[in-house]
C-alpha cells in the first residue's frame, strides 16, 4: 500500500507541476515570455481555449438546443453532438462545488492523473525498474501537444487514459476489464470505437484461421463466447451515446450530422490539400514525421511480437491517414503511449536524456504560444458561469 501511495505521489507530481509551469504566466499576466507576447486575459485563456467553451455548454445545456442559444455560438445544435457525453457529464459534476470553468480544468488534471499513472503501470513491461521515472516524466511533456491538451478543458486526457487501461488489459487478457475501459474511451469520444474494431479483429481472425483446419464443432467450441461479450460493450456504449442524442437532440444520428466535425476524407493523405477548411496551409512537412514515427511504431511492436497492442496501433494509425485536419498530432496522441512502448530502449538511453534537456524550453515556449493563441472568442462569460 505504501508503495503505491508513493508511487501516486510522484505521478501527481509528475503530472501537475508541468502544468503549473504553463499556467503561472497567464494567471501573472506576463506580457512575454522569452520574448513571446502572451495573452493578457489571465486564467480566462486557458479556459477559453479550444474546445473548452464548447464543453462547457455542453455541460450545462445536456444537449437542449434552447438553452445551447444561450451561449452566443453561431452554431447550430447538431454541432455539438460531436462533443461526447462523459467529460461534460464529469464537468457537471464538480461544478456543483468549483463552477464550471474550473470544474473543467479539474476534470482535466485529474484526468491527466489517471493517463499518467495507467502508463507508468502499462509500460513497465517494457523498461527496467530504474527506468519508470524518467520515461514517466518524459511522456508528461512529450509531444507538446500533449502537455498543452493536458492544461486545457479538453477530453483528450480522459480519453487517453481510458484507451492506455483498455489496451493494457487487453493485452493482459483480461477482457472484462479492458471492455469496461473501453466504454469509457467510447462514451469520451468517439475515436472509441476503434478499440472494438482492433479488439474484434485481435480476438477473431486467428479463429477464422482455425476454422480451415477444423471442423466446426471443434472450431465452435474454441471461441470464448465470454471475451467477445465483454469487448461488445463497446459498440453498446455507442449506441447509448446515439440514443441519448435522439432524446436530447431528436436525431438518433446527430453525430453524423455535426457538420465539419468528422474529418475523414478519401483517398487518403487529403491533409495536404491546403484547400481543406480544416488545413488552410501549405507548411505541413512535419505531418510526414507524424506518419513516419507511426508507421515505425507499428512496425517495430509486430517485429516485438506485441500483437495485441499492433492490432491497435495498426487499426488507429491507418485512420489517421484519412484526417484531413491541420492538428494531425492531436488525433493522432493515443498512438503515443504505445509508440514509447516500441521505442523504449531509446527513449532510456543517455544520448535521448541528453536531447531532452535541449527540447525542455522548445516544448515550453511552443505551449505557451500556442494556448496564447489558439482562443475561442468569447464575448459574455456569464452563461458560462
Amino acid at each position: 500500500m505504501s508503495q503505491f501511495l508513493k508511487r501516486l505521489f510522484f505521478i501527481i507530481l509528475i503530472s501537475f507541476l508541468p502544468t503549473l509551469a504553463v499556467w503561472l504566466p497567464f494567471f501573472f499576466r506576463l506580457e512575454k515570455v522569452w520574448g513571446i507576447p502572451l495573452s493578457q486575459n489571465g486564467m480566462a485563456t486557458i479556459v477559453a481555449n479550444y474546445d473548452g467553451p464548447l464543453f462547457i455548454a455542453v455541460a450545462k445545456s445536456l444537449y437542449n438546443p434552447v438553452f445551447l442559444g444561450n451561449f452566443g455560438f453561431d452554431l447550430p445544435s447538431s454541432y455539438f453532438a460531436a462533443h461526447f457525453p462523459l467529460f461534460p457529464l464529469l464537468i457537471r459534476i464538480f461544478a456543483v462545488i468549483l463552477g464550471y470553468p474550473y470544474s473543467m480544468l479539474v476534470v482535466t488534471l485529474l484526468s491527466s492523473i489517471l493517463a499518467l499513472y495507467f502508463f507508468s503501470v502499462f509500460i513497465a513491461d517494457f523498461v527496467e525498474k530504474k527506468d519508470l521515472l524518467w520515461i514517466t516524466i518524459v511522456f508528461a511533456i512529450l509531444p507538446a501537444r500533449w502537455l498543452i491538451v493536458r492544461s486545457v478543458g479538453s477530453a483528450e486526457p480522459l480519453f487517453l487514459a481510458s484507451v492506455i487501461a483498455s489496451v493494457y488489459y487487453f493485452r493482459k487478457e483480461k477482457y472484462l476489464s479492458a471492455g469496461l475501459w473501453g466504454v469509457v474511451a467510447q462514451i469520451s469520444k468517439s475515436a472509441g470505437i476503434l478499440l472494438f474494431i482492433a479488439y474484434a479483429l485481435a480476438l477473431l481472425l486467428p479463429k477464422l484461421k482455425l476454422a480451415a483446419l477444423t471442423t466446426f464443432s471443434k472450431w465452435h467450441k474454441s471461441i470464448e463466447i465470454k471475451n467477445i461479450l465483454s469487448v461488445l460493450l463497446i459498440p453498446i456504449s455507442l449506441l447509448g451515446v446515439f440514443t441519448l442524442y435522439k432524446y436530447t437532440q431528436s436525431d438518433f444520428l446527430a453525430y453524423f450530422h455535426s457538420g465539419d466535425n468528422i474529418h475523414l476524407f478519401f483517398p487518403p493523405f487529403q491533409i495536404f490539400n491546403y484547400n481543406q477548411p480544416w488545413v488552410g496551409t501549405f507548411w505541413l512537412e512535419e505531418i510526414i514525421f507524424v506518419y513516419l514515427f507511426g508507421a515505425l511504431g507499428f512496425l517495430k511492436l509486430v517485429k516485438m511480437q506485441e500483437y495485441k497492442i499492433a492490432w491497435f496501433v495498426g487499426i488507429f494509425f491507418a485512420s489517421t491517414l484519412f484526417v484531413s485536419h491541420r492538428d494531425l498530432i492531436r488525433y493522432s496522441l493515443p498512438l503515443v503511449p504505445f509508440l514509447y512502448a516500441a521505442f523504449a530502449e531509446t527513449i532510456v538511453k543517455k544520448e535521448f536524456k541528453t536531447a531532452m534537456l535541449v527540447l525542455i524550453i522548445p516544448i515550453y515556449l511552443f505551449s505557451l504560444a500556442y494556448i496564447s493563441q489558439n482562443v475561442m472568442p468569447v464575448s459574455d462569460w456569464a452563461p458560462f458561469l
